[in-house]
C-alpha cells in the first residue's frame, strides 16, 4: 500500500487520484490559515517555488479540528492563502486529520509514522508539549496528527518517508527533501 491508493478532493471540488503525483516528492501538510503557525506558509511556498522542478509538491489540507482556525469556506480559504500566504501549491477541500470522521490517507499516513514526540530541547517544543499535555490530552494521546501544520514526506514510491510535528520549521528538513529528490527510486 501508498499513498497512491487514496483520492482526495481539491479546494475547487476535483476528485484527484494521489496516484497522479507518482514519481514526486511529496509534502503533506494539514494547514490552517488563522492559526499563529500560518507563518510556515511562507516556507512552504519557498519549498515549492525552489524545488518544483526536481519532482517535488507540497499538498495542503486545510483542517479546522484545532482551535477552529481554519473557520472559512473553500472560497474564503483559497481567498486567504492565495493573498495573505501567497500559496500556489495545491490545495485540498477542508479536512478532518482526527477522530472517527478523519480522512483515510491521514489515518494511513499516522499508522505509517506514529507520533514520535516533539522535540523538548526547544523552547517551542516545550510548549506545544505542555500545552497538548495540559489542555488537549485527547489530542495528545496516540499517534494522530497533533496540531495544524504537521508535516508528512513522502518519498517518489508513495512510501511514508517522515513525519514532522507542527513545531518543526519547513526550512529545517530542506536536507531531508533533498536528500529524497537526489535518491534514485
Amino acid at each position: 500500500m501508498s499513498i497512491y491508493d487514496f483520492q482526495a478532493t481539491s479546494i475547487l471540488g476535483e476528485v484527484i487520484p494521489l496516484s497522479r503525483y507518482r514519481g514526486k516528492v511529496l509534502l503533506i501538510v494539514n494547514t490552517a490559515s488563522q492559526c499563529s503557525y500560518s507563518r510556515q506558509f511562507a516556507d512552504l511556498q519557498q519549498l515549492y517555488e525552489h524545488k518544483k522542478e526536481q519532482g517535488f509538491e507540497v499538498l495542503g489540507f486545510p483542517c479546522n479540528q484545532f482551535n477552529e482556525k481554519e473557520p472559512g469556506n473553500s472560497a474564503e480559504i483559497v481567498e486567504v492563502c492565495k493573498t495573505k500566504h501567497g500559496v500556489t501549491f495545491p490545495l485540498f477541500e477542508k479536512t478532518e486529520v482526527i477522530g472517527s470522521s478523519a480522512h483515510p490517507l491521514f489515518e494511513y499516513l499516522t499508522q505509517m509514522a506514529p507520533f514520535q514526540g516533539f522535540d523538548i530541547r526547544t523552547k517551542e517544543g516545550q510548549w506545544m508539549d505542555h500545552f497538548l499535555r495540559d489542555k488537549h490530552p485527547h489530542i495528545y494521546a496516540g499517534n494522530g496528527v497533533k496540531w495544524n501544520f504537521s508535516k508528512f514526506l513522502i518519498d517518489r514510491r508513495g512510501q511514508v518517508s517522515g513525519r514532522f510535528e507542527t513545531t518543526m520549521e519547513p526550512m529545517d528538513i530542506e536536507p531531508v527533501i533533498e536528500s529524497l529528490l537526489h535518491k534514485q527510486t
